[in-house]
């Protein structure tokens, strides 16, 4: 049974949103195999302390570039839009929570490549900012 320390220390957490800190870094840790872990892990957290100071995009394992590839898997035809329905199932994938429902274009069904990438770098900022 769960002590009221223990609940305290999940609210803790959750609250600040360490789980998805620490997943972020463990997935730019793994992504990068940077050859000093630990000076890399530092150089991440003093990006995303500068990044929360000044306003800019936090550390992020996913790029632009590789929204773009990530888009174009899903736009195999080359029509320049995924439905709304690969758009949330991405934004999943990628670890976004609380996904915008109403992105431009969902009324028709077409998500544009600038719109999914926005969504997801916002998605993921959110997501991953304690």
């Amino acid at each position: 049974m769960a002590t009221q320390m223990d609940e305290e220390a999940a609210d803790y957490l959750k609250k600040h949103k360490i789980a998805e800190l620490m997943d972020n870094l463990i997935s730019m840790l793994l992504f990068h195999r940077p050859e000093n872990p630990r000076a890399f892990l530092i150089q991440q957290l003093e990006q995303l302390k500068a990044s929360q100071q000044s306003g800019a995009t936090a550390p992020n394992l996913f790029t632009t570039s590789n929204l773009d590839a990530i888009f174009r898997i899903m736009d195999p035809a080359n029509q320049n839009y995924i439905t709304f329905a690969q758009y949330k199932q991405v934004l999943t994938t990628l670890g976004v929570k609380n996904i915008n429902e109403c992105p431009e274009g969902v009324n028709n069904d077409r998500i544009s490549l600038e719109t999914f990438k926005k969504e997801a770098i916002q998605g993921l900022q959110r997501t991953s900012a304690p």
